[in-house]
């Protein structure tokens, strides 16, 4: 049955490819009803969209697939060779191979649960790296090179745990094939008893909310192209957008609490868990899913001072409004850790800050130049270079 299926999805494809089809025009949980309504539409092409100028070839443009959920099926959109492809599939086909342009996508979970869990214990490797940004050639290279994954991008760390302190999006032009691979990556490590763990940075949460300044040319114009909104393409009821909507702002993982911005020492004097900064930040991730506006605490939390946002680290504490370094012994006793790592703050390399008590692990690999990892085994750290060479982390 499951062949047939797949066989009938193939013959769909070569049918919509040679008619013209460029979209599911029928109103039965089709793409078209509320996503191309979208009121957010037309502002992505806006000329107050910050976007680096550089030349797209908009005729060889493949982006996707965005896999959207109705009530009966699946409905699959992408763009190959710069035409529209759509395509429907039926929920119970799963797990479904989804060819797309020379590639294969395996739809193996569609849906997703709130990540309740935050702490970690155990006697494991851990590898952290952070701030992506569409870079998926320099990501795979970095994560080859230092045996996260194999030659063939599979998991390769068996039990480790590896945190990925946000920032997939946005800056660069292969944001889609990042997301479709940690996906399957996450599957993986949960297989061979390990962890992946993607956490939510600024630019998740901005292109969750419409906030489309910083995204690439690229995604201009198949969001042009597929006649929806970005954001609406990872919006509710999208597979993407449910499985990032389950991810966490924070995790700790042994002696070590990593975010992509940071903790204000607030939060510590306020005795704020770790659980309750969470859940609150979650509860207000999305403006327009909400209920009420964000307000109070929850407000706070998604401005500077948030575990998104925050570089206190990276100021000086008496002129730029900085931690001091007591600030950080009562962050380090409250949350009752070693280290606390962050990304968001670009570096040149995996660093410490506060005689280690701080490692920054932003470095820089939204300039598709260069990029580290940090690794973990025990008491040790290295900085795991792009080359794979392991250098003591001081």
């Amino acid at each position: 049955m499951l062949f047939n299926k797949f066989i009938s999805a193939l013959l769909t494809i070569s049918m919509l490819t040679s008619c013209g089809v460029s979209k599911i025009d029928d109103t039965k949980g089709s793409l078209a009803n509320p996503l191309l309504q979208s009121k957010n539409h037309q502002d992505v092409s806006k000329s107050s969209v910050n976007m680096p100028q550089q030349k797209l070839e908009t005729e060889a443009l493949n982006d996707g697939p965005f896999v959207f959920k109705n009530t009966d099926d699946l409905s699959a959109l992408w763009l190959c060779n710069g035409e529209e492809i759509s395509l429907r599939v039926d929920k119970l086909a799963r797990p479904f191979s989804l060819p797309y342009c020379d590639k294969t996508l395996t739809l193996d979970r569609i849906d997703f649960s709130e990540q309740s869990i935050l702490e970690y214990q155990g006697d494991f490797a851990v590898a952290a790296s952070s701030d992506f940004h569409g870079q998926y050639e320099l990501m795979l290279t970095l994560l080859k090179n230092n045996n996260i994954i194999d030659q063939q991008g599979d998991w390769s760390f068996g039990d480790g745990h590896f945190v990925i302190t946000g920032d997939v999006f946005d800056r660069g032009d292969k944001v889609t094939e990042i997301l479709w691979f940690l996906y399957r990556l996450e599957q993986q490590a949960e297989q061979a008893d390990g962890k992946l763990h993607l956490l939510l940075g600024n630019h998740e949460v901005m292109v969750l909310n419409g906030d489309l300044r910083y995204i690439h040319p690229k995604y201009v114009e198949v969001s042009k192209r597929l006649k929806v909104s970005y954001d609406q393409l990872y919006g509710q009821g999208t597979v993407l957008g449910d499985w990032l909507r389950t991810k966490p702002v924070l995790v700790k993982v042994n002696n070590m609490v990593f975010a992509h911005g940071g903790f204000h020492p607030s939060l510590a004097k306020e005795k704020r868990s770790l659980k309750a900064i969470n859940q609150v930040f979650k509860q207000n991730l999305v403006k327009a899913e909400i209920s009420i506006p964000r307000e109070g605490w929850g407000d706070y939390l998604h401005k500077s001072n948030g575990p998104i946002w925050y570089r206190g680290y990276f100021k000086d504490a008496i002129t730029d409004n900085g931690a001091s370094s007591e600030e950080i012994d009562l962050l380090l006793k409250h949350f009752d850790i070693e280290h606390l790592v962050v990304g968001h703050t670009s570096q040149k390399q995996v660093k410490t800050r506060y005689q280690g008590r701080v490692i920054a692990i932003d470095s820089s690999i939204k300039n598709a130049e260069y990029g580290e990892v940090l690794l973990i085994q025990g008491k040790e750290k290295w900085r795991g270079t792009l080359s794979g060479n392991r250098i003591t982390l001081k």
